[in-house]
């Protein structure tokens, strides 16, 4: 980080990765070039569904569900389009549903113990075998996968999908584990609460209990089920995927969920080898050999196989679900092996504790974490109208030595749709956000299907909750159907609203994909305008990015019913780097391809003329 008088500048990937990033740590990029890496998740069982009946509660007969067959190569270059590199496929590893499959070899799954009709992502049974839902021919399911796999490859895209450390589904049972692998929790003694070589934790002498519902619940919506009957046979009870010790954990635990040992005792201390300090400072390759003649709890290697059989079947990365319930040090074992076997894998990591994040990046050898409680937090509370700008300046120097670590996004399945009533109430009062979010970071941006065509989450489909797309049911997906098209993926049916919205993710996400200079440095000049210039007010936000041979100026207007006429400034700290002479620069508006803006450097300070329409942003490059 350099001071530059009023103003920081963050540097970043280019001019100081070895500078901010820990010596050796390099090892861990997975990152596209010339640009920044663009994530777009999918929640693979919605996105290719053409049924728009939405029943609460509905089967998949009376909803629909999505295939991997539906995501065609028209649908592919549609996604491409947007600058997409990498594809978060979600739901793809076999987890609990309510239908019956038994004639394919897959036990029944209990109503009392599975969320929703469709069941959770994250109550994976089978890590060996992909959701049965999703496949044509439930019997050829792994090699539909495989298919689409290819697919995406020969699009120039990658694939990435979920594992979930923490938890598995209660009843977890492969049909599909390779010969010689052993199902979770198959040799556990049962009779202790704890043993390291254990999967699961126990409650010893209490059989699990169903927990009491909330009022108005009834598994299924009410429907009659044979196994609905308010009981599970579990024995002993296992803890709840969310940690909680009881044998009849509360409704609002992850209940349909056990939580996976890793050699963590019950009163909190380890039960396995620890990673010296210094391997803070090495790179996967000496994380690797640390762990090779290491003895480590059963679950560790479990997880390691899983890991490893995925790879060998073309997926090219990971988003780790709830990666700070885990242990770090597991994490250095299990993505060093990783890292060993395709040095190019993309791992992602759900974290919310900021004082957990370096550990996790430099010990435990993760590429991104979610910046959740940092940006996106602040970014929604502005959206909103209940905010200022001016708290994101600190916000983004509170990670400035990992900011390239930090995966950008303003939508994902856990997180409120930005049209809906709970967040924005509209999709374009989410632009300036996109764009903040996009440029002001060396690190991937993601975006989330129907995002980019404003679908706010309307209806009630059962488990889920309304601004929110359900991860539980079946379900139609709207705003989405119409750029689906009856399987056209061309955005036939999309409103013109819709068609402006797309455009604007399209352009600026492409941008964010192909812009080196994103990979340069930073420095806000948003804390120096509000001291210096008229009429420039918080709902404004501007700063600076350039490397070698581009100079970027990004000004977003978050005010949604008003002009910004100001002069922007830009402090001679700048011009200075920069290396500009007294004189008039032209610079070219980059998002809208518009008219060229003049910027006027006098005695070594710079000055824009802005008019910049309601939710309007410039990206100004010289």
């Amino acid at each position: 980080m350099k001071i530059l008088g009023p103003v920081m500048a963050y540097m970043m990937i280019g001019c100081s990765a070895v500078n901010n990033a820990q010596p050796g740590h390099v090892e861990n990029s997975s990152r596209a070039a010339p640009g920044k890496p663009v994530v777009y998740q999918v929640f693979t069982r919605l996105f290719g569904n053409k049924n728009t009946t939405n029943k609460p509660w509905g089967t998949i007969e009376e909803n629909g569900v999505g295939k991997f067959a539906d995501f065609t190569d028209a649908a592919l270059q549609g996604i491409r389009e947007l600058g997409v590199t990498h594809i978060w496929f979600t739901g793809v590893p076999h987890h609990a549903v309510i239908r019956d499959y038994t004639a394919y070899g897959i036990s029944n799954d209990d109503p009392d113990v599975v969320k929703g009709r469709a069941g959770s992502p994250y109550a994976v049974k089978d890590y060996y075998s992909v959701n049965p839902d999703l496949a044509v021919d439930p019997a050829n399911r792994m090699r539909e996968f495989e298919a689409l796999v290819a697919r995406v490859h020969a699009q120039g895209m990658k694939v990435i999908i979920d594992i979930v450390p923490n938890h598995v589904a209660r009843h977890y049972r492969s049909v599909a584990k390779p010969p010689g692998v052993e199902d979770f929790g198959d040799s556990d003694d049962v009779s202790a609460a704890y043993r390291r070589d254990n999967n699961f934790y126990y409650v010893v002498g209490e059989p699990f209990a169903v927990p009491e519902p909330l009022a108005g619940y009834r598994p299924l919506g009410g429907d009659t089920h044979p196994s609905a009957d308010g009981v599970f046979e579990e024995k002993p009870a296992k803890w709840t995927g969310n940690g909680s010790r009881s044998a009849r954990p509360d409704f609002n635990d992850w209940y349909e969920t056990a939580k996976i040992n890793y050699g963590v005792k019950p009163d909190g201390s380890y039960d396995f080898p620890r990673l010296p300090a210094h391997y803070a400072e090495q790179g996967y390759r000496a994380h690797a050999e640390f762990w090779r003649d290491k003895d480590v709890p059963d679950s560790w290697g479990k997880f390691r196989d899983i890991a490893s059989y995925w790879l060998d079947k073309g997926v090219d990365g990971f988003r780790y679900d709830m990666a700070e319930l885990v242990p770090v040090e597991f994490w250095s074992y299990l993505n060093a092996s990783i890292k060993d076997n395709n040095p190019d894998a993309f791992l992602l990591a759900e974290v919310y504790n900021p004082e957990q994040y370096r550990n996790y990046i430099h010990v435990g050898k993760m590429d991104y974490l979610y910046d959740k409680v940092g940006l996106y937090d602040v970014l929604k509370v502005i959206v909103q109208g209940q905010g200022s700008t001016d708290a994101l300046p600190a916000v983004q120097a509170e990670v400035d030595d990992i900011e390239q670590h930090m995966l950008h996004f303003m939508e994902n399945h856990d997180e409120l749709r930005i049209a809906s009533e709970a967040f924005a109430g509209e999709a374009h009062r989410g632009k300036p956000a996109m764009v903040v979010s996009a440029t002001i970071g060396s690190s991937p941006t993601m975006l989330y299907f129907g995002q980019e065509v404003g679908e706010p989450g309307d209806g009630n489909p059962g488990f889920g909750a309304e601004g929110r797309t359900t991860i539980f049911d079946y379900w139609g997906v709207p705003a989405h159907q119409r750029w689906m098209n009856g399987g056209r993926f061309d955005g036939g049916l999309l409103t013109d609203d819709e068609k402006a919205l797309r455009d604007f993710y399209k352009r600026l996400m492409r941008y964010s994909a192909s812009a080196a200079v994103l990979n340069g440095d930073y420095a806000e000049i948003h804390t120096h305008n509000r001291g210096n210039s008229a009429h420039y007010s918080d709902s404004l936000f501007s700063f600076v990015r350039w490397n070698s041979d581009r100079r970027l100026v990004v000004i977003s207007n978050f005010a949604a019913d008003a002009i910004a006429d100001f002069e922007l400034i830009i402090p001679k700290d700048i011009i200075s780097l920069w290396s500009l002479r007294d004189g008039e620069y032209d610079l070219l508006e980059a998002l809208y391809d518009r008219a060229k803006i003049p910027l006027k450097v006098s005695n070594g300070r710079g000055v824009i003329p802005v008019q910049l329409q309601p939710l309007e942003s410039w990206l100004l490059e010289f």
